[in-house]
């Protein structure tokens, strides 16, 4: 039988049928169990060695308010989120008009046959189903049954897909581990949706998926849990937060991991302190305190609480002590859309706090790089001294992705310029900000080294090279021009960028973070569909080095990819570079609050390059700068 690709949703337009290839948007209610159902889902397709990659759409309320959870199936690993489904299961009374409404003609809708949504439109594939009949023989308990109610869609897909009952059966043990009775359970709703599903619907569609062998060894995590993996490989000893969204079930999950891992097997005591802080001012505080005195001290927190550490991050830039902050970014300004994903704190973080500060951060796109990055954060900032910010957003952070399995770390911790007392003995002199060996960054002690030169004065006010108090201006001047060649040092030790370069192409795209998997997919369809070869620079950090030059420089125009209003990447870039890289220069911005689309990027370049073909007309210097 033939297969066809549904890139763009709907039914194969040729009528054949399509395997291992389409969107399924399940819309259900905050709180009704839906995540079980949605995960069971996920992992039974992944089980069967089909790619998936799963985004959950939920609202910023404890319970009863909409949310959504799509799941991408692609027999090419194409993950990014697509603007259209060809499954939606439509659960929820209050959005299912809407939800229907929205969908493109041949979308096959699975719904409550209460709701008689098939009276709605007639160019949709409607599969009603009678959820409370099937669900009241199977869970006699009333109070259960809105939980286990929506296990009776991953059954009814099951059949119209051919997804094995065994796989949902295994995806239940891995989602409820020991508790073999809720595994029971839910697979008895399962089942009776496979069973009428069998029954009762005559199929009239043409997805379904067949076993590949693709996720063969590899794991399903998300981005916080990596990070919070990562963090404790890396020797996290410290880690002071206050909750809030995305970034809370980062700290939960290194809780989980260093209860587990990190007890002295002899003493039975904690090697570690965790704190809920106060608020997000006194969590910094004490990350830095404790950085101060020889921890491997973090913290973590999004858009809101990166505000309010302003001055401390400052503090710890010109006083110069390390500590790692991951910012998971979610939408602002203010509170914002708390529940959806956003690149918008990138160019606030690289300069956080008054007077001037730049702050390395590390830009991670997978959940792999998570885990990778949050020891780097570490290294680097006990190296450089300085606070490191690691950029994550809700997308990677709180949503389920496909990854290798993380490598056991194999280098050892870089703890950087720190005096022992027989080094201060053989030195016989230490002037904690003097710049010994050129490269910007000083030699430190920490708190409890045992010898007369060890101590020192840690001032967020005016010092010179010995720590002393000093108002001089050429003291402050001297400080802060080291502190620049301090981060130009660190331009050759952030990781580097990741560089795909197409020699016939005249187009280049830079871009970071989880618009990765958008860009990948979107480069691939402007070449296959549209004759447009691109190159492709990933940026894994900030600062930059010279290969983001020379990339920009190899290209007639370059597209920066981002998710935010105000282009925040391409203001960096611009920061750093002269008149011969700024001209070049193009912004695809995407700022919804949901993740970016390979589509989006396909129109953004394409508008662009049909109003400006061949070479851009000469423009003066403050239209390019300020554009």
């Amino acid at each position: 039988m033939s297969t066809t690709s549904s890139r763009n949703g709907g039914m194969p337009s040729n009528g054949h049928t399509a395997v291992n290839d389409f969107n399924i948007h399940v819309a259900t209610a905050n709180g009704s169990g839906s995540q079980t159902s949605n995960m069971v889902l996920l992992r039974s397709i992944f089980q069967m060695g089909i790619p998936v990659c799963g985004k959950n759409l939920f609202p910023s309320n404890i319970q009863g308010l909409p949310t959504w959870f799509t799941i991408r199936v692609n027999k090419d690993g194409y993950i990014a989120r697509r603007e259209k489904n060809d499954i939606l299961v439509a659960m929820n009374p209050e959005t299912a008009q809407t939800d229907v409404m929205k969908q493109e003609p041949g979308t096959i809708v699975i719904y409550d046959e209460p709701l008689n949504l098939k009276q709605l439109r007639d160019d949709l594939i409607y599969y009603p189903v009678p959820f409370d009949a099937l669900v009241k023989p199977v869970c006699p308990e009333a109070k259960l049954r809105k939980l286990v109610r929506n296990m009776i869609y991953d059954g009814v897909l099951a059949w119209l897909l051919g997804i094995e009952m065994a796989e949902v059966e295994k995806a239940l043990k891995q989602q409820f581990k020991k508790k073999a009775k809720a595994v029971q359970l839910n697979f008895e709703a399962a089942k009776a949706g496979y069973q009428f599903a069998a029954e009762n619907l005559a199929k009239q569609d043409l997805f379904r998926v067949e076993r590949m062998n693709k996720t063969q060894g590899k794991i399903i995590i998300d981005g916080n849990s990596a990070a919070a993996m990562g963090s404790m490989f890396a020797g996290v000893t410290v880690f002071t937060w206050y909750p809030i969204t995305p970034s809370s079930s980062l700290g939960e999950a290194l809780i989980e991991y260093t209860k587990r891992y990190r007890i002295d097997p002899q003493t039975k005591q904690a090697t570690f302190a965790i704190v809920q802080a106060e608020d997000e001012l006194a969590a910094i505080g004490m990350a830095i305190g404790a950085g101060w005195a020889g921890a491997r001290a973090m913290t973590a927190t999004s858009g809101p609480g990166i505000s309010l550490m302003a001055e401390f991050v400052g503090l710890a830039y010109y006083a110069e002590i390390p500590v790692v902050i991951c910012d998971i970014q979610r939408v602002g300004p203010s509170t914002g859309l708390p529940t959806r994903t956003m690149q918008g704190d990138i160019l606030f973080a690289a300069t956080l706090s008054h007077g001037d500060t730049k702050h390395p951060m590390l830009l991670p796109c997978s959940v792999e790089e998570c885990f990778i990055m949050a020891g780097e954060a570490f290294d680097l900032a006990e190296e450089f001294q300085t606070p490191v910010f690691v950029m994550s957003d809700l997308d990677l952070g709180m949503n389920y992705w496909m990854s290798d399995p993380f490598k056991y770390p194999d280098k050892h911790l870089n703890r950087g310029k720190v005096l022992s007392a027989a080094d201060l003995e053989r030195l016989g002199k230490f002037a904690r900000y003097k710049d010994v060996d050129g490269d910007g960054i000083p030699y430190r002690t920490l708190p409890g080294t045992k010898h007369p030169l060890a101590p020192y004065f840690t001032r967020g006010s005016g010092h010179n090279e010995r720590a002393g108090y000093s108002e001089l201006p050429e003291d402050y001047k001297n400080n802060v021009d080291r502190l620049t060649r301090k981060f130009d040092t660190a331009r050759q030790r952030v990781p580097g960028p990741v560089i795909d370069e197409n020699p016939p192409a005249e187009i280049g795209i830079i871009g970071y973070g989880t618009s990765h998997w958008a860009i990948e997919e979107a480069r691939d369809r402007l070449r296959d569909e549209h004759g447009t070869p691109t190159s492709y620079l990933r940026l894994r950090a900030y600062p930059f080095n010279d290969e983001v030059r020379d990339f920009i420089h190899k290209h007639r125009r370059v597209f920066v990819v981002e998710q935010n209003r105000d282009a925040q990447m391409h203001s960096l870039l611009k920061l750093d570079f002269g008149f011969a890289e700024i001209e070049k220069l193009r912004s695809v911005c995407y700022y919804d609050g949901l993740p970016i689309t390979p589509a989006s990027i396909v129109r953004g370049i394409l508008s662009d390059e049909k109003a400006t073909p061949g070479t851009r007309p000469v423009e003066t210097v403050e239209k390019v700068l300020f554009a």
